[in-house]
């Protein structure tokens, strides 16, 4: 897989990625999700969308591309832009899933395709927001052995710098930038995700002004479950551009 070093912030972060059909004339950037990387993000979309160049990247911290201080997601955005700047990648459609939805919602393109989008905050349940109470309690007396007890899946065994990240990215408001999106945006969606439900995504219709949203059957990965429907709603969506 190829790499390219961008520095930003006086780092350099190795960005892994993945070019398919390099002869096309139209972009099409597709983002992870968090844990995930640009192999799931193929399986899914390779046969998606064929006149256009695929570009698949591993976010910093994910996949093959390194990472080991904290980022926020608009540090994710700024290293993201600089890598597209070094390729030489027009941003006219973007795709993120969950956490890289985010990410692509920053990027500002023309068309932005965001599955199954993180940003909406949700009450947790009782027994979570009391899990969340007990770990406040125990971290100052040193008893760090039970932290697995208290880390959601997504979080276990990662490196300090990404469950930072992890922790901060959950628990972040993404209201305001999608409040802020201007681009022509699908919003596509598992009726049974219980990691962004479905609420989210009515939400996240309300702010942005051009937006429209298609449910499918399924989970937070309806997409790998419903492949070619999925792909179907991405075509019509981009078939007068």
């Amino acid at each position: 897989m190829p790499l390219r070093r961008i520095s930003y912030e006086n780092r350099d972060f190795n960005i892994s990625y993945e070019i398919r059909n390099p002869q096309a004339k139209k972009d099409f950037i597709l983002l992870h999700g968090w844990g995930s990387n640009k192999e799931l993000m193929q399986q899914s979309f390779a046969k998606c969308l064929e006149d256009y160049r695929h570009i698949y990247i591993d976010l910093p911290g994910f996949g093959n591309s390194s990472n080991d201080i904290f980022l926020n997601i608009q540090d994710y955005a700024n290293i993201i832009n600089l890598f597209l700047e070094e390729i030489t990648a027009k941003k006219e459609c973007i795709l993120g899933h969950s956490f890289g939805a985010k990410v692509a919602t920053l990027l500002d393109p023309k068309y932005l395709i965001l599955l199954a989008s993180a940003g909406i905050l949700t009450k947790k349940p009782f027994h979570v927001r009391a899990k969340i109470a007990l770990n406040k309690f125990l971290k100052p007396l040193g008893l760090h052995f039970i932290r697995n007890l208290f880390v959601a899946n997504d979080g276990k065994n990662l490196p300090p710098n990404m469950y930072e990240i992890f922790k901060y990215t959950v628990n972040e408001d993404f209201s305001e930038s999608f409040l802020a999106c201007k681009a022509k945006t699908l919003l596509l969606w598992g009726k049974e995700d219980s990691a962004t439900p479905i609420e989210s995504a009515y939400k996240i219709k309300e702010l942005i002004e051009d937006s429209q949203l298609v449910e499918f059957d399924g989970d937070h990965y309806f997409f790998m479950q419903n492949r070619v429907l999925t792909c179907k709603a991405i075509s019509e969506f981009l078939k007068n551009v």
